[in-house]
């Protein structure tokens, strides 16, 4: 029988502090040559093991082996000078410097398959893949060769295509593709961003997910929050045509956020990974604050088809809050889950 209300992570966990800086999102690698390589094997295996040890459903990398979620993918692929900088405004959120693209883009060889191949080896759970998405990706680069973002984000969702389909084969069951950038430019998700998106999936057997959320819990996005006034109903703007799409799962953010619940009923249909877990709080939450997010998702979406999640990563928490939080969303998933079962019997 398939689980009911299977528990994931929205994407990175802590890296260990003999690896990277603790509490610290995108920080530098402490280790070199293969050090490093050993170090992100052995890194990979502990987030294995702190989400098996919560009880995750469905497991993933934790983000382990990259230092960012956008550019650890990009420093694979020719056509873009890291060494040839420009500031740009992310998101028209934040100031950052980012690589430039001098010419065509294209994946010399695979990024992450060899990572894939070795998580599927650890477990026979459920895995799953993120993967940078088109518009975040170009929205993370100087467009200096294409000049239109459109067009750049279309050769991306080729690449990431040539990506996904060698992590299918590596065993991978869901991959999904990270766009917050879908909560900020509207126009473009409509216009082209879900077009992309759709090229990105092209072919695949496997599930497919694309995470929709507000950000980490850094200075800039909650700064940013708190210009959105009471109502956050971003996703009223794009989930119409996300219902319309190809993709199997949408993950968005509700624990401890602005965001109407009643706006996951646009996407009935598609399963849902509700965020019950809020990323950017150091309070760890109960078990019950966790049930309550859930027990209201499930009045818009179907039980078989909800996924409880976290918000977004957890990179920049401390590996002891990070532990408490899975557990509690575990712990949460499964008083609904015999509630469920308890209704069922009756």
């Amino acid at each position: 029988m398939k689980q009911l209300l299977p528990t994931s992570t929205a994407g990175s966990l802590p890296k260990p502090s003999w690896l990277a800086e603790p509490e610290q999102l995108w920080s530098p690698w402490k280790l070199q040559g293969q050090e490093l390589i050993d170090g992100k094997t052995d890194a990979l295996r502990v987030s294995l093991q702190e989400q098996r040890r919560a009880g995750i459903d469905i497991v993933s990398d934790g983000e382990q082996t990259r230092q960012h979620f956008v550019t650890t993918f990009i420093e694979h692929l020719d056509g873009v000078d890291f060494e040839k900088r420009e500031t740009v405004k992310i998101r028209d959120r934040y100031e950052a410097s980012v690589p430039t693209v001098v010419g065509p883009v294209s994946r010399p060889h695979s990024v992450f398959v060899k990572d894939a191949k070795f998580l599927r080896e650890q477990t026979d759970q459920p895995i799953k893949w993120a993967l940078p998405g088109p518009m975040t990706m170009v929205d993370t680069l100087y467009n200096a060769h294409y000049k239109s973002r459109e067009k750049l984000a279309w050769e991306f969702a080729k690449i990431l295509n040539q990506e996904a389909k060698e992590l299918e084969a590596a065993g991978v069951d869901i991959i999904q593709f990270d766009e917050p950038a879908f909560n900020v430019f509207f126009e473009e998700v409509n216009a082209w961003g879900i077009a992309c998106l759709e090229r990105a999936i092209e072919g695949l057997q496997c599930e497919t997910a694309v995470h929709i959320c507000y950000g980490y819990g850094i200075k800039a996005n909650t700064d940013w929050k708190k210009t959105l006034g009471s109502e956050w109903r971003q996703y009223e703007e794009v989930f119409p045509k996300l219902q319309q799409s190809n993709i199997d799962i949408i993950s968005l953010e509700c624990q401890n956020s602005h965001v109407p619940i009643e706006l996951i009923e646009l996407i009935r249909g598609k399963k849902v990974m509700v965020g019950a877990i809020d990323v950017a709080s150091n309070e760890i939450e109960t078990p019950e604050e966790v049930a309550a997010t859930l027990r209201e998702a499930l009045k818009y979406v179907d039980a078989d088809k909800l996924y409880p999640c976290t918000n977004c990563g957890m990179a920049p928490l401390s590996r002891e809050l990070a532990r408490g939080k899975l557990n509690a969303l575990s712990a949460g998933a499964e008083i609904v889950r015999k509630e469920l079962v308890a209704k069922l019997d009756c």
